[in-house]
């Protein structure tokens, strides 16, 4: 009967819709091993090396590190390509799976433990990202990387660019060496600040490679080296930080917050840079802030659950003590 149902459903689907679906399922499973792969090339280099969760790079020199980033960069394209033949109601939901995949192949292959507070905060974060996704205000139709240029230097996005890069400097040289080790949210929050930014120059790239392959050169223009000189800063930025957070914390825990923290981030600086509200109807805004808003309290709710409960690997495997909190508070307001 089920699989009647499930016949029927599939026939109902466009032939671009299962070739999204697949290649959305296919990226979730890429993403997810990814992190248990390059967890485990962290772990291998940091018994014969100095672990990048102390500030050591011997990852660079194993194979099995790089496996996990090319499975990443794999799932990546397919996520990417997924969007292109499938529309963003069935391609986000699925995206959320690589969370699950995670946390499943995590406590198989890892033997991490997550305790019931992750696994509702894991829930929440999921469902809290994917509403958030599903609701967000659609973008701006952009048909050249002149056009990207002119949206990147309006005022309004270079001080959300001030901003996060403040923020991210604030973490890093304050933050980082203080409390990096016992809170996840900081190697995580540089993670997700100094993306928000990449995103939307990897748009300006993808659009310049395009045109180019359609015969207008685009290598021409300094506001495409421009663009590659900040995805490149960014790139080389996340991956140092996420390689900290996957040596020092549990990955059940790591890829659910860097997920949901980099997907809110990104739509928030996509909607600054294209001008969203000024594109719809204030009463389709209004609806779609109330909605957006409700799903960010699901997900702060869940890192929150994650965040103050989160466990530290090491010999121990104990969990972030909670009288660390006060004083992590005590510091963000001073």
């Amino acid at each position: 009967m089920g699989g009647a149902r499930l016949g029927k459903w599939v026939e109902g689907m466009s032939a671009d819709n299962i070739k999204g679906l697949l290649l959305a399922l296919s990226s979730s499973l890429f993403i997810g091993a990814s992190f248990i792969v390059k967890k485990k090339g962290l772990k291998k280099a940091g018994a014969s090396g100095v672990r990048a969760g102390v500030g050591g790079y011997s990852y660079l020199l194993e194979p099995l590190w790089w496996a996990g980033m090319i499975t990443m960069i794999v799932g990546e394209i397919a996520n990417f390509a997924a969007y292109a033949f499938a529309p963003a109601i069935l391609v986000t939901p699925l995206g959320a799976l690589s969370i699950i995949i995670s946390a499943v192949l995590a406590h198989v292959m890892l033997r991490e433990k997550l305790h019931i507070f992750g696994i509702l905060g894991c829930i929440l974060c999921v469902v809290g990202s994917t509403t958030i996704v599903l609701h967000a205000p659609p973008e701006r139709q952009i048909e050249s990387v002149a056009e990207v240029w002119d949206l990147a230097t309006e005022p309004a996005f270079l001080l959300f660019a001030a901003i996060v890069l403040a923020a991210a400097f604030v973490l890093i040289f304050r933050f980082v060496p203080q409390y990096g080790q016992t809170h996840i949210m900081v190697y995580i929050g540089v993670c997700s600040l100094v993306g928000s930014l990449s995103v939307m120059s990897v748009k300006a790239l993808g659009i310049a490679l395009k045109l180019t392959f359609s015969g207008i050169n685009q290598l021409v223009y300094v506001q495409t080296w421009v663009f590659l000189l900040v995805v490149v800063s960014c790139i080389v930025t996340q991956m140092n930080y996420l390689n900290k957070a996957l040596d020092t914390f549990n990955t059940a825990v790591v890829s659910p917050i860097y997920y949901t923290m980099f997907t809110s981030l990104t739509i928030l600086a996509s909607v600054i840079m294209f001008k969203v509200p000024h594109q719809i109807y204030p009463c389709d805004f209004l609806n779609t802030l109330t909605r957006m808003v409700i799903a960010l309290k699901l997900f702060l709710l869940g890192l929150l659950l994650m965040a103050f409960r989160s466990g530290r690997q090491g010999p121990q495997n104990h969990f972030a003590r909670h009288d660390n909190c006060p004083k992590f508070a005590t510091a963000v307001g001073s």
